[in-house]
Formats: C-alpha cells, structure tokens, sequence
C-alpha cells in the first residue's frame, strides 16, 4: 500500500481528542504511517508530547502560535529545554500572523524570534506558520539565520516568489487541503513549482478538509486527498508523491533510515 505521514495536524484538539484511537484506526486504513501533532501553546505541549509518547507512529512539536498574544512570555531557553525529548522533533508552530490581529504586533515578532532561536540551540527545524505576513516573516528569518536549521512553511498559501524565497533558506513547503479548493489556482501553480524534493503534504486536522470533505472536521487520514492532488497537479503518480514526500518528513526531521523502513 503506498504509505503516507500527515506532517502537520492537532490531535490534542477536543475535535479530535475524544477520538484518538479511531483517528490512527482511519490513517491505517488510509496508508498513513505517520503523523506529526503540533504544539499551539505551551500550556497544552504536555498533551501533545503525551500523544507522541503513547503512540509509535506519533511525534511532537514545541511552541506557541502567534494567534495567542495573552499567553505568556516564550524564551528560547524554556522551548529548548522542553525540546529536549526523542518524540519531540520541530520548533513551533510559529511565525507572523497579521490577519487575525491587528495594532502593535512587535510581541508576535519577539516571539518568532525566540523559536528561531530555540530551533538553532537544539538543532530542531522549525515549524513556520505565515498569514498576511510574507515580506516580515521572511526578513525575520533572514536576519535570525533560519537557514542554519531549515523547517517547513506549514500549511502554504502565499505566492510563488514566497515560496522560491523559502526554499532559497533551505525550507520545505507543505501543502494542505486548501490546494485541493476549486479557488486556489495561484497556490496549485506553487505546487507544480516546487521542487518535489522539498515538498510536504499535511492535514492541519481538525481544521481545513479537503474536498470531497470540505467543511467537515478534518483527520489524518485525508492527507491521501492532498497528495492525490499535488500528484495530479505535477503529472505524477500518487505513489510517486507518496515515496518523495514521507522520504522528504524523515529526512527534514532526522527521523533516520529506520523509520524509513518501518513505513515500507
């Protein structure tokens, strides 16, 4: 069966926290070996870290996502520390959101370049979310040396020359079910675009199904409906983006060659 990783969803929202054991019972059923559950906040990193520990084919992410301006004060030194954990493999989410806030957002740029880093002291890529931010975020993480850790612009909706100057910093870019919307052209010619050697493909579960599912709460097991369409976009085959794409998560985040085997 072709085999795929969800490189980017949140099972330790109540959506899909009550359901846990029939989430991985569908990604199963679907060829998905793997899933990466991202932390949004610090207070809710030990249920994310739980989740990873509990379950083979879970890991874990550490930061605070820049919609959350009353949550406390992030250092690198505390994300590092919490860092320090075999299932906990990124830095993040993190990065610049200007669509949902407004006024002095300075705080959000601190914050960003905390997790950078963070990232650079424990050798752990980062997890980059960007909304209405582009030109910020990537000066951002020009000026912190991001390039030095790499990641992956998670759920990717900006244009080609964001992307082109993401990969240019050695970053990967993650396609989510938005790529399959009908409205997405601009984002559907990003992903005939990028290299299939950095590409990602994710859920961003419990939010943004992919059609045929659109408007439902999303799962892991869907990510198949967004390789499906980054294959149909490029030309190829589902096992073609399938084998790149999880080849592409092991190696980004130095999972090493037996978890490569053991998704085969």
């Amino acid at each position: 069966m072709t085999m795929l990783v969800d490189s980017h969803c949140h099972l330790d929202f109540p959506e899909l926290a009550e359901d846990v054991p029939g989430a991985l019972a569908d990604m199963a059923e679907q060829g998905v070996s793997h899933a990466l559950c991202v932390s949004v906040t610090l207070e809710d990193f030990p249920k994310v870290r739980a989740l990873a520990e509990q379950h083979e084919n879970l890991y874990a992410s550490v930061g605070t996502h820049p919609d959350y301006p009353d949550h406390p004060l992030v250092t690198a030194e505390k994300l590092v520390q919490l860092a320090d954990h075999a299932k906990v493999i990124a830095i993040g989410e993190t990065g610049l959101d200007y669509y949902r806030l407004k006024g002095d957002l300075e705080w959000q740029r601190e914050r960003f370049r905390a997790h950078i880093r963070a990232a650079k002291g424990c050798g752990k890529p980062l997890i980059i979310h960007t909304r209405a931010a582009a030109e910020d975020t990537l000066r951002i993480m020009h000026e912190e040396g991001a390039e030095e850790v790499g990641g992956v612009m998670h759920c990717f909706t900006e244009t080609w020359d964001t992307a082109q100057a993401a990969l240019d910093l050695g970053f990967h870019i993650s396609f989510s079910g938005i790529v399959t919307f009908k409205n997405a052209s601009a984002l559907k010619e990003v992903a005939r675009r990028v290299p299939l050697d950095r590409v990602l493909v994710e859920t961003d579960s419990p939010y943004l199904a992919p059609v045929p599912f659109r408007g439902k709460t999303n799962r892991p097991a869907w990510v198949r409906y967004v390789a499906e369409e980054v294959a149909r976009l490029r030309g190829a085959t589902l096992d073609e983006v399938a084998a790149a794409t999880s080849e592409n998560f092991f190696r980004l985040f130095k999972l090493g060659g037996t978890q490569l085997e053991a998704r085969v």
